[in-house]
């Protein structure tokens, strides 16, 4: 119980309090394993999942299109593909016909950094969620997914 993880002394205001929280508190040791792998590959979090979605679709992306379909909100996107730009794992180019949108393509450096990264984040995925059987894994994306939906 996440009453007794982080010591707290009184009860919660609330089941939904303590749900929310404990979906919290979940992320967060899931995101930090995440983290430090990346960190192993000089790459953030942020950066992968652009690179995934930019391999996903294997044909450049507006910028806008591409700060929509991440999976954690990316405040800072153009200086997002700054830095993977700078680091030779995107190109970008301007749209011949309006100026103001900016294509993203992912470059052979940046395919090579996520197949090396490929097979870890799946060891990762199975590591984290091998307390939960085949049958309770959808049940907890469905509900994930309702509890999205309501957000």
């Amino acid at each position: 119980m996440l009453q007794d993880e982080i010591k707290k002394r009184s009860p919660f205001a609330s089941p939904f309090q303590e749900a929310a929280l404990s979906i919290i508190r979940t992320a967060d040791r899931i995101q930090l394993a995440f983290e430090r792998l990346f960190r192993e590959h000089s790459i953030t979090t942020a950066q992968y999942n652009v690179l995934r979605i930019l391999r996903g679709e294997s044909k450049p992306l507006p910028v806008l299109e591409i700060a929509s379909r991440t999976i954690t909100a990316v405040p800072g996107i153009t200086g997002l593909v700054d830095r993977l730009e700078k680091a030779g794992l995107v190109q970008r180019t301007r749209c011949d016909r309006d100026r103001r949108i900016i294509y993203v393509a992912i470059t052979p450096a940046g395919s090579e950094k996520l197949a090396k990264l490929d097979q870890p984040v799946l060891l990762l995925h199975r590591q984290q969620m091998s307390c939960m059987t085949a049958e309770e894994l959808p049940v907890l994306t469905a509900m994930l997914a309702k509890l999205r939906r309501n957000l």
